[in-house]
């Protein structure tokens, strides 16, 4: 049998930023290093590789030297090629040239860990040239084309490694402006598409023969809103949608209400609009939203309390919006309706919106002013 050429590719610097607060490492690995920060991306990997361990014998792993995949590869066992060498202090420019060594090495397969910045990079060489997959291991991580968790990503390789039928899909490469959302704006940004394994389970929503499983996709919706929350206070809106998210971090919800969390625990219960006038007065916060009832509306229905100060005083780029798929097919193509009260605002809350319908998955959907919709 002809062995499974599969490419390797990490990013050691992936990551640094999170575990001293600097919200993602582009540019700033030096000093997530001075703050203390250890690289652990090459962890990431190793458990992604655990899984295909008892297929050794099948597989050439093609990589790049010492810590950028060479190291882990010959510690874990696996036979090895190495197609680049590293400097010792990497950078954006090495994973370029590593991706470009690894192109022409007529592999079935590349997998690479770290982040959204790692994912433009090897985007950059790669394109659509060469199926790959992501092993999750950024801090911030917008893109389509990772794996669920590290071993979501070594159980697709594992099903490519037993001959299971998998096919491609392209998916988004998404990327931030952390500079930007290190002073609490999200600038989020598609760059284009890479093919990916289509194996719904470990990297894309949940769906079965093309109908979306309601609470494997609630699952999803939850797990995505979760991975983003960072040191802000967050306002949990009304509806079913919203409450798996607090279900999923076992917090108790308001179902008809409008709760408030921090740090993934709960601050206030069914609050009013005075309230969250007062805690979110000076405070990073988020807004996240449904759509209620079957109108679409996503403020001025069973949320009153967030009232037109407080959405002023969040702006557009702190709403998110959470829904299924199939709630917004069954608006048959009808905007989301924002009714505030106020007119002129709910004109400027109007436009295209990113709508969170799954794990790393979007839709972009129009938001409209009640006196825009027929």
């Amino acid at each position: 049998m002809k062995p499974f050429r599969l490419g390797l590719l990490i990013n050691p610097l992936a990551g640094l930023g999170g575990s001293v607060g600097l919200k993602g490492s582009d540019g700033v690995a030096q000093q997530a290093l001075d703050k203390g920060a250890v690289p652990k991306a090459h962890l990431r990997m190793q458990q992604a590789l655990e899984v295909i361990l008892p297929y050794q014998q099948q597989v050439i792993i093609v990589t790049a030297s010492e810590q950028m995949g060479q190291t882990l590869a010959e510690q874990m066992g696996f036979q090895t090629e190495v197609v680049y060498q590293s400097a010792v202090q990497t950078s954006q420019k090495d994973t370029q040239q590593a991706a470009t060594a690894l192109l022409s090495q007529s592999l079935d397969l590349l997998v690479f860990a770290g982040g959204d910045g790692t994912a433009r990079d090897v985007f950059s060489v790669v394109g659509d040239q060469l199926p790959v997959l992501g092993v999750p291991a950024g801090v911030k991580i917008h893109s389509g084309v990772y794996g669920i968790t590290p071993k979501a990503s070594g159980l697709v390789v594992k099903m490519l490694l037993d001959g299971e039928l998998v096919s491609l899909m392209t998916a988004d490469v998404m990327d931030i402006d952390e500079t930007a959302f290190r002073q609490g704006t999200v600038k989020a940004k598609r760059f284009g598409e890479m093919l990916v394994p289509a194996e719904p389970r470990y990297v894309q929503a949940v769906k079965m023969g093309g109908k979306e499983v309601d609470e494997l996709v609630l699952a999803d919706i939850a797990a995505d809103v979760i991975e983003s929350m960072e040191d802000e206070l967050f306002i949990m809106g009304s509806g079913s949608t919203v409450a798996a998210i607090m279900e999923d971090l076992y917090l108790d919800n308001t179902l008809l209400g409008v709760d408030v969390i921090h740090d993934k625990q709960l601050v206030a219960s069914d609050v009013t609009f005075q309230q969250l006038l007062e805690l979110s007065q000076d405070q990073p916060t988020k807004l996240v939203i449904t759509l209620i009832g079957g109108q679409g509306h996503i403020l001025g229905r069973g949320n009153q309390q967030l009232s037109p100060e407080l959405i002023k005083r969040l702006g557009k780029d702190n709403i998110m919006i959470v829904a299924t798929k199939t709630k917004l097919k069954a608006l048959e193509g009808r905007p989301l309706i924002v009714d505030s009260g106020d007119p002129e605002l709910d004109k400027a809350l109007s436009g295209y919106y990113k709508v969170i319908t799954g794990y790393h998955d979007y839709v972009m959907y129009q938001v409209a002013n009640p006196d825009l919709v027929e």
